[in-house]
Order: structure tokens, then C-alpha cells, then sequence
């Protein structure tokens, strides 16, 4: 099945969402770089361009930078007077990102903040910035409880929270898991599907990088 699974997933992506120079450019120089191949895969970052353009957002925070390649994704999505808000806790990841970012023409509508995501959150929402239209949360699954939270705290109703990587090859249904990932990840959903704000569902994907899924949620109050 895998195989087949492989061969879906790569037409459905070079069909739907097909990369250009710029989206080629990052995914080749993060690999350079040696940074981890975690980027988001065509159909998600599409995905994540079709979320956008339907909430009509104009302000998106992404937790989770890495080489930049899910952040092209979503600001292209965004009108002109748009802004990506993304964080990243490793200053070279930042840097090759930022590279990216300019060579594909958006830098100019994206702000990477440094450090540790939950005290970037703590200082956006400290800062009284405004609400996020989309949230999309690709960073350490321990902390995606955390996440949440704070997230909620910046959103309003019809807010789109978006969490890659929440199957994780299955694991999530060891209710019995040490695994500090899937822990976070269970949390994560039970919470969400506890959560009288929220109405949130998970699709399960497969595809060139196995048995995955991601949540998405829109606040209702």
C-alpha cells in the first residue's frame, strides 16, 4: 500500500500543488543546509494557501519556522497588506528561512520572531497586537497543549487553528505511550475536543512520507 500511497500523493501534489523556482529553491537550500526534512509536503502547504485565501486573512501566526517553506506557502496566501507572524527557536534555521523568504518575494509581509515559542506567544499576546485569522502550529508536540492556550487567547470567532502531525504513524492511540510527542499530541486533541469554544475534527493522511494527519479547529466564541 505504501507504494500506491506514494504515488497518489505525488500526482495529487504535482497536479494541485506544483512548486515553482522559489518553493524548489527553499526545500533545495534547507536541504543543503542540513536542516531536518520536516517540512510540510505540497498538498498540506496547499492546503494551508486554500485556508488562508477562504478566511480572507490578513494576519496569521505560524509557530514552528524551520527553512521558511510552509511560511511561503501562507503568505502568498494573504493580500498584499497581509502579515505572517512566524517563530522560530534556532537562529540559523531564522536565517535560512529569511533567505528564502526574500527570494520568493515575501519577506516584506513576514515577521520571524527567535526564541521559544511559548514566550514569543506570551509577548504577542502581552503586546496587545490583535487577533490571528489562522494559526498554524508545526513545532515540538510536547508543548502543542501550551499551544493551544495560548492561541485561543489571540484568536476570535472564526479563527483557524490548523496542528500538523497529529497521528504520528499511529502512536496516538497508546493511551499508554511514554512518548513525550504523542502524550502531547492526546492532550492537544482532548483538549480541543473539550473545549466549548472550539469545533475541531483530524484527518488522517497518507502518502511519500507514510501514516500522519493534522487537526484543524475554528473558534466558535
Amino acid at each position: 500500500m505504501t507504494e500506491i500511497w506514494s504515488k497518489v500523493d505525488m500526482y495529487l501534489g504535482s497536479l494541485l500543488a506544483p512548486h515553482d523556482a522559489a518553493l524548489e529553491r527553499a526545500l533545495g537550500t534547507n536541504h543543503e543546509a542540513g536542516l531536518p526534512a520536516i517540512d510540510v509536503p505540497p498538498l498540506l502547504g496547499k492546503f494551508l494557501d486554500v485556508m488562508v485565501r477562504a478566511c480572507g486573512a490578513r494576519r496569521v501566526l505560524e509557530i514552528g519556522t524551520l527553512g521558511g517553506y510552509s511560511t511561503i506557502r501562507l503568505a502568498r496566501a494573504l493580500p498584499a497588506d497581509g502579515k505572517v507572524i512566524t517563530l522560530e527557536l534556532e537562529p540559523r534555521h531564522a536565517e535560512i528561512a529569511r533567505g528564502n523568504l526574500e527570494a520568493a518575494g515575501v519577506l516584506d509581509r513576514v515577521e520571524i520572531r527567535i526564541g521559544a515559542a511559548l514566550d514569543s506567544m506570551r509577548e504577542l499576546h502581552a503586546s496587545g497586537g490583535g487577533a490571528f485569522d489562522v494559526v498554524f502550529i508545526d513545532a515540538d508536540k510536547q508543548s502543542m497543549p501550551e499551544y493551544m492556550e495560548l492561541s485561543l487567547k489571540m484568536a476570535h470567532p472564526g479563527t483557524v487553528i490548523i496542528a500538523d502531525n497529529v497521528v504520528r504513524d499511529g502512536k496516538i492511540v497508546d493511551q499508554d505511550t511514554t512518548d513525550p510527542h504523542v502524550r502531547g499530541v492526546r492532550r492537544f486533541l482532548e483538549m480541543a475536543a473539550n473545549n466549548p469554544r472550539l469545533s475541531v475534527t483530524a484527518m488522517p493522511t497518507v502518502g511519500v512520507r507514510g501514516y500522519d494527519g493534522f487537526a484543524v479547529a475554528v473558534v466558535l466564541e
